[in-house]
């Protein structure tokens, strides 16, 4: 009974006959039925996973943490998020197990390493406001008060290095961001460094902040946020999803992230764009029509490409997938088991 009310398969992959269309198939020839390695549940099923976590968040502070434009109310974090930060919270109590063997193994003392989390998702999914909610949730659970989030905007070539390699019409995609400098930082943080200074991105600016630095000492658990963290590695070499103990993949359609793009910038262009810093300020002085026209442009050119060409091709590497409906409601979750 738990295994079809989780929409699990019914039991081992059936072994059947294939149909005999085309003449004889050879003796011993059979059709195996290759199980997914994702569970798939819809809303009310991940629902009732919540079993008796408490709602340690209210409006006003889910107000603050909400990005521009996203919806999210306290009873998606009640029938989503709650039930997520408790698989998480398993997670990490249960992630000792490969580090406590292999440290028996050499006769080390076992040192507490931090769990790391990955996040991704496209331009306008909501993985940035998945992120801060996490973070808070999370460090409101006992067993892991210290955590911190970092952003892989962070880790974007300055403007200057971009516009030198003929880059700045390509900002978000792999090839603009230091991927050595953000391997190094989570490796760092994995092994227990007890301080690791990072750069910091401005999206007033839309820049690297020069000399400003975030600082990340020895948190219980690092969120690691961006478009391109579950993006497989060179042959040889380890990407920055080789440190991760959970990683989760914000979904939606296309089409419905393309209206959610273009609906943020129009927001923005009525806010922070018109603060005399923002380096889209000449953004803000369009007609409404003209802004829209441009947010198309960009999202053709620039973002639904990044999307299709490297970032949805990620999503099979995510332990958990939040999937959106046209609302910007979360629908459904895929969990792998394997």
């Amino acid at each position: 009974m738990a295994a079809s009310l989780l929409g699990l398969p019914p039991g081992p992959a059936d072994r059947t006959r294939p149909a005999l269309r085309g003449g004889p198939h050879p003796p011993g020839q059979y059709r195996w039925r290759v199980p997914s390695p994702y569970v798939e549940l819809n809303r009310a099923q991940w629902r009732a996973l919540r079993a008796s976590t408490p709602l340690p968040l209210t409006q006003d502070e889910l107000d603050e943490l909400r990005g521009v434009r996203d919806p999210i109310d306290i009873t998606e974090v009640e029938e989503v998020y709650l039930p997520l930060s408790r698989l998480l919270n398993l997670f990490f109590l249960g992630r000792g197990g490969t580090r406590d063997t292999v440290s028996g193994f050499l006769g080390e003392t076992v040192q507490p390493t931090p769990f790391v989390i990955g996040v991704a998702g496209s331009v306008a999914v909501g993985k940035s406001t998945t992120s801060r909610l996490l973070r808070t949730l999370l460090a409101r659970w006992p067993d892991h008060p210290r955590v911190e989030l970092v952003t892989t905007d962070n880790f974007l070539y300055p403007n200057a290095v971009l516009a030198e390699r003929g880059l700045m019409e390509r900002k978000g995609f792999p090839e603009s961001y230091d991927r050595r400098a953000l391997v190094r930082f989570v490796q760092s943080v994995k092994s227990g460094e007890s301080r690791v200074d990072i750069p910091i991105y401005s999206h007033l600016e839309y820049d690297i902040v020069p000399k400003a630095r975030q600082t990340v000492e020895r948190p219980d658990i690092l969120i690691v946020e961006g478009l391109n963290v579950l993006q497989a590695p060179p042959a040889g070499s380890l990407g920055v999803s080789d440190y991760f103990d959970f990683s989760i993949y914000v979904d939606a359609k296309v089409e419905d992230n393309r209206r959610w793009y273009i609906d943020r910038l129009l927001a923005l262009r009525r806010t922070a764009f018109t603060d005399p810093r923002s380096y889209f300020r000449e953004y803000a002085k369009l007609s409404e029509q003209q802004a829209e026209d441009f947010a198309i442009g960009v999202w053709g050119a620039i973002n639904e490409p990044n999307l299709v060409e490297n970032i949805i091709p990620t999503r099979a590497r995510a332990t958990l997938v939040l999937h959106k409906s046209r609302d910007h409601a979360i629908d459904r979750v895929r969990l792998r088991r394997f």
